[in-house]
């Protein structure tokens, strides 16, 4: 999503964990540089120009399968209309609103056979309230009720819902009732885990011992791990918070601004835990990744400190050369970094309760791209490069809660709004979408380096690195798989957002682009829809570019993932104009599922 955030902007479980587990191991272990037999990209690229909604290749169809208002398959819900106005408790039992990241666990079991049953684990990042409270003009002058509030926290966070594709040629489904059903919202209870769990800085009046926090919200990226759970990624954490009169230097960092201003949610008028006037550590406790396991509706959530505190977006989970689980994760704000956290122990078999403190003990690392392709993972560890108490960390839980400023010391390479990473299956590749930053070369800002070629940069690029065969390795290759703005051949696009890699090693991109931008000075590239691009990396005479679906004016696409047979793509529309999904009434964000009419592999 946009750094500037405007909410206004309309704009069996074995099974299922052996699969992910083959898959990441496959990752780890690839050679680098090895390019993988994919599937030639074969579909009729779609026209920037179509009037249709949403528009995708002749030969395919997109329905949508789980808008805001849907039913979790919880329990039995007033059904959502245009004109209806949920209480917070139906909201709880319904999808929340703005659809992103997104992860699919199989259920069926069968990896080579056709996926046709699994669960769908989704972030609801923020709101739009006007939409929401279906009253705009008392939401003018900053007012809110006890019960908005209570709704908007509601259509916050985390759904997890089972759906189900009868035959081949058959629509998907949510299934109704589900006992795996679930909505995680911004009051669920949270354990945290990891060197900054306890610590002074997270505790609060309400949790004097800083290791239960209530909820989760601004979830953008997500992934799945191999073991079989969810991550989701916090994100602008900022705009939920009333800040201190002054915020400090590290509170400015992340945007807090004098006078409230920011505050867009005013959750703080009717939760006090908002207030960082009064609750100033509260502030600490979000901005973490956020393990789910999403084949167990009783689970605790719980936050993993050991991955550090950043405005989160990715968290691609493979497996090291040992065994290790290793974790890459972007930044989404300009000039921040991509970190990578490599566990201390093995994946187990056995899912989450076999791998539940997997993620609390190992190496957080910041990355350095150097010029001439190559790279390093720099420690982010107490003790080390300067992280020592003399220079503002006391210990390893002030490191990741701090993880920004450690990464300034360590001379990490400031990026261009780094957003969501994915790892191949087939090459063991790494993948970063780096989706704009017009600030880079003004004055007093950091200029053109060779892994941020463009000074300024409105149009973005994709970035990828290889690690020798083993994604724990201290080094890595890099090079820029494509520009964005028209350089890179094929469909034109920009600002590079969401991410995926598919069964067969193709990059899935999606935009999150204003209708207009310049492309460089004085130069014009006229999009007015952002798009879901397919490309294969690896392809002779290098990659290109091919526009597989336009999205619905006024939207991002978001949240892609594809079946393990790679006969499903499920993605997410986030915020588009009055008139989707239906004609006529209010907006809905949704996730689309693609197949195509033949029930052959996607693009394929």
């Amino acid at each position: 999503m946009n750094e500037t955030f405007d909410p206004t902007r309309r704009h069996s479980l074995g099974a299922a964990a052996a699969w992910m587990m083959l898959a990441s191991l496959g990752a780890g272990r690839a050679q680098a540089g090895s390019a993988g037999t994919a599937p030639a990209l074969s579909f009729t690229p779609v026209p920037m120009t179509v009037e249709a909604p949403l528009a995708v290749p002749p030969g395919y169809t997109a329905r949508v399968l789980y808008a805001w208002g849907d039913a979790t398959g919880q329990a039995e819900v007033t059904p959502w209309g245009s004109d209806v106005l949920v209480t917070p408790a139906a909201q709880r039992l319904q999808a929340g609103m703005h659809h992103d990241g997104m992860a699919f666990f199989p259920l069926d079991g069968r990896r080579q056979a056709r996926t046709r049953h699994g669960l769908l684990a989704l972030n609801h990042e923020y709101t739009d309230e006007r939409l929401l409270h279906l009253d705009a003009a008392s939401l003018a002058d900053g007012a809110r009720t006890p019960e908005q509030v209570a709704r908007s926290q509601a259509a916050h966070g985390v759904s997890v819902i089972e759906v189900r594709r009868e035959g081949a040629a058959a629509a998907w489904s949510v299934v109704r009732p589900s006992r795996q059903a679930r909505r995680i919202t911004a009051d669920t209870p949270m354990a945290v885990s990891g060197p900054a769990a306890g610590h002074a800085l997270l505790r609060t009046a309400a949790d004097p011992e800083g290791r239960r926090i209530l909820g989760t919200f601004a979830n953008c990226a997500a992934n799945a791990t191999p073991w079989g759970t969810y991550l989701t990624c916090e994100e602008n954490i900022q705009g939920y918070f009333e800040p201190p009169t002054e915020p400090g230097a590290s509170q400015r960092r992340w945007g807090l601004q004098a006078g409230g201003r920011g505050n867009w949610a005013r959750w703080h008028l009717h939760d006090e835990r908002f207030d960082l006037r009064r609750h100033p550590n509260e502030f600490h406790r979000f901005g973490w990744v956020v393990e789910i396991d999403p084949h167990d509706p009783t689970m605790t959530p719980v936050k993993r400190t050991a991955l550090g505190r950043a405005v989160h977006e990715g968290a691609a989970t493979g497996v090291s050369k040992d065994g290790r689980a290793v974790v890459f994760m972007g930044e989404d704000a300009r000039f921040e970094y991509i970190y990578r956290f490599v566990s201390r122990d093995r994946v187990r078999p056995g899912g989450f309760a076999a791998n539940r403190d997997l993620l609390d003990h190992g190496t957080l690392s910041v990355a350095r791209f150097d010029a001439g392709g190559r790279g390093r993972w720099l420690p982010l560890t107490h003790g080390q490069g300067g992280l020592t108490p003399e220079n503002g960390f006391a210990d390893q839980g002030e490191v990741v809660i701090r993880t920004r400023e450690a990464s300034d010391r360590l001379g990490g390479t400031k990026m261009d709004r780094p957003e969501w990473t994915a790892i191949s299956p087939v090459t063991g590749e790494v993948f970063v979408t780096l989706t704009n930053n017009a600030q880079r070369g003004k004055p007093g800002l950091p200029g053109a380096d060779a892994a941020n070629p463009r000074a300024p940069n409105p149009t973005g690029h994709i970035l990828r690195w290889r690690h020798g065969g083993d994604l724990a390795a201290e080094t890595f290759q890099w090079d820029i798989v494509a520009l964005g703005g028209g350089e890179t051949a094929g469909d034109a696009f920009s600002s590079p957002d969401g991410l995926t890699v598919d069964p067969f090693g193709r990059l899935w991109v999606a935009t999150d682009a204003a209708p207009m931008l310049e492309a460089a000075p004085g130069e014009r590239l006229w999009l007015p829809r952002n798009q879901l691009l397919a490309c294969d990396p690896n392809a002779p005479g290098g990659p290109q570019m091919r526009r597989f679906l336009v999205a619905p004016p006024g939207c991002e696409v978001t949240g892609p993932v594809m079946a393990p047979d790679g006969r499903t793509l499920f993605l997410n529309i986030q915020h588009p104009d009055a008139g989707w999904p239906a004609p006529g009434g209010r907006p809905r964000s949704a996730t689309v599922a693609v197949t195509k009419d033949d029930g052959g592999v996607i693009g394929g």
